[in-house]
């Protein structure tokens, strides 16, 4: 079998094993989302905003300082990402075959020099390489985007989360609705921020893929491990049910239904968060 057949082979199942992780990872946030750490910090951050807006005149400037600190981290990584764009876009305009050991493109008989890349397995041709700074930087646009898209909800969430809502309705139901629209703004937000993260996470493998199809293959089982233990939550501390033995009653409910879990992002009657 040729070398480059490994490409065909490992790559494809390596990409595979990182959007099924992803999937089911949804799943869990979605059904079970007191299992997981987005869901877990979606629940707080909802209960941080109306905690914020009860009292907006003694937390107002709390609040604004808090997502002025989120919109500095969404900023650094957006900005890290069209920089490294920008980069791979020149190396991709400019790259030819000398990093696979091709040589000079003004010589007749160009020597070939040994490099790492050039003695790896897999694909060595001039249209793989760019594949491979094509799908980077792929990674690197859809980090950018999705960070300018979760600045523009804390924006919007920074001038919410002072409207007097209070003051301007009596109705306890659109006080809630208020809170709630906010509290679901800025949980937009965040998860366009955990989604650009993403994006870096996913350029991992496809960086190792460089060097080959057996690193960026090894490199995405590693990711997953990692991730998995970053993702989920594995002590019942974070957000409990009122009751003295919270993982017990936990695991028994999940026995016959899922309404032990919060949805996401929403607080429920019973719950409270520890």
């Amino acid at each position: 079998m040729e070398k480059k057949f490994l490409d065909l082979i490992l790559v494809p199942f390596g990409l595979l094993a990182m959007v099924a992780y992803h999937l089911w990872l949804l799943q869990k946030v979605v059904r079970q989302p007191t299992k997981t750490i987005i869901g877990v910090n979606a629940i707080n951050r909802r209960l941080w905003v109306q905690a914020m807006m009860e009292e907006s005149t003694k937390n107002g400037v709390l609040a604004v300082q808090s997502l002025r600190n989120n919109i500095m981290a969404s900023t650094l990584l957006a900005s890290t990402a069209i920089m490294l764009s920008s980069l791979i876009a020149v190396l991709m305009t400019s790259s030819g075959g000398s990093y696979y050991g091709g040589g000079s493109h003004g010589q007749d008989n160009p020597t070939p020099t040994k490099t790492v890349i050039s003695q790896v397995f897999g694909d060595r041709s001039e249209f793989g390489l760019s594949l491979k700074f094509f799908s980077i930087l792929v990674c690197f646009l859809l980090a950018f985007l999705l960070n300018v898209q979760s600045i523009r909800y804390y924006s919007h969430a920074s001038i919410l989360i002072n409207v007097p809502f209070k003051k301007l309705s009596t109705s306890l139901r659109h006080q809630m609705l208020t809170a709630e629209y906010v509290a679901a703004t800025v949980n937009r937000g965040s998860y366009f921020w955990s989604l650009g993260l993403r994006a870096f996470y996913f350029s991992f493998p496809l960086f190792m893929w460089i060097f080959g199809p057996i690193p960026m293959f090894v490199t995405s089982f590693v990711l997953i491990f990692i991730l998995y233990f970053l993702d989920f939550t594995f002590e019942c501390g974070w957000t409990g049910i009122l009751d003295d033995n919270c993982c017990d009653d936990v695991e028994n409910d999940e026995e016959h239904s899922h309404d032990g879990d919060l949805e996401i992002g929403r607080a429920n009657q019973g719950t409270i968060s520890i």
